[in-house]
């Protein structure tokens, strides 16, 4: 499995990182591959889906252990990762909203709300990015 990437420079944007693949818990064969972006410089993160109306696919915020929806144009569905890139937790926020800290999360991926259930992305499953 390979781990998120970025060019960590302080004025970069997100950078495309081609397709994630979402595998459950156990291993089984891979349920989707949908296209993503990485954010991982300050800029990119705080940034994140602002001023957007939509997203293809997912963001990747790297690192981060939670988000807010404050400015935002539409609801998301967030997706908290572990150091492995194990989905900790899952949850759809609504615009104007501040999302819980999840000391345990090193990741999230956000994308708009319903992605992640069609996705099948659930506690448990593990995000392949490559």
């Amino acid at each position: 499995m390979a781990g998120p990437s970025g060019d960590g420079s302080a004025d970069a944007g997100p950078a495309e990182a081609g397709p994630a693949e979402a595998r459950p818990a156990d291993d089984g064969p891979v349920a989707l591959v949908v296209p993503l972006e990485i954010a991982a410089s300050y800029r990119a993160r705080r940034r994140g889906l602002l001023g957007r109306d939509g997203v293809e696919g997912a963001l990747l915020l790297t690192p981060a252990n939670s988000v807010h929806t404050f400015r935002m144009r539409f609801p998301i569905d967030v997706a908290h990762l572990d150091r492995g890139l194990r989905v900790i937790a899952v949850r759809t926020m609504r615009p104007g909203r501040l999302g819980a800290l999840r000391p345990r999360a090193r990741h999230v991926l956000e994308a708009e709300a319903g992605a992640m259930e069609r996705w099948g992305l659930r506690p448990g499953t593990t995000v392949e990015i490559g």
